[in-house]
């Protein structure tokens, strides 16, 4: 259980620091863009948040639906930019952004272009670093890195 909630990924010391700026980059503009701003609107969205329509996630209320994406939008972040249980945060952070790209925006346009104001490609932005942080891991600077520690060095 614990290789598979702290494995650090790649010790590579370049590819770290790229994983590293990945993190924290990502960590901080989801932070700071998306879930500040909903905790400090949480009165005024509460009552009309989005509740996604599929099992069993419809099964919540608009107010329980809010604060599950800021758990994800401001936890998994900040579990993100420290390296700590990356791969599940990011997984938690993904799985927000895929709910916000195809259920939220739905109807939504693929891409933002001359006078689009709503569209997938925000989420999906969000979505794909997502993705290779999942894949990669969360590197050698990371707590991650700390708590797990390898005898053998991977050869992939």
């Amino acid at each position: 259980m614990k290789k598979f909630l702290f494995d650090c990924g790649t010790r590579d010391a370049t590819a770290s620091i790229g994983i590293l700026a990945l993190r924290v980059m990502i960590g901080l503009m989801m932070l700071v863009g998306h879930g500040i701003p909903k905790i400090q609107a949480f009165a005024v969205m509460k009552d009309k948040f989005y509740v996604p329509d599929f099992f069993p996630l419809k099964y919540m209320s608009p107010p329980v639906s809010l604060m599950t994406c800021i758990g994800a939008e401001v936890g998994a972040s900040i579990l993100i930019i420290f390296g700590l249980a990356t791969r599940p945060a990011a997984f938690l952070l993904g799985f927000n952004m895929v709910v916000a790209a195809f259920a939220v925006h739905g109807s939504a346009v693929w891409f933002m272009g001359p006078g689009v104001m709503v569209s997938k490609e925000p989420a999906l932005l969000y979505l794909v670093p997502m993705v290779a942080i999942i894949l990669a891991g969360a590197g050698a600077f990371s707590l991650d890195a700390g708590i797990h520690q390898e005898s053998k060095r991977r050869r992939w």
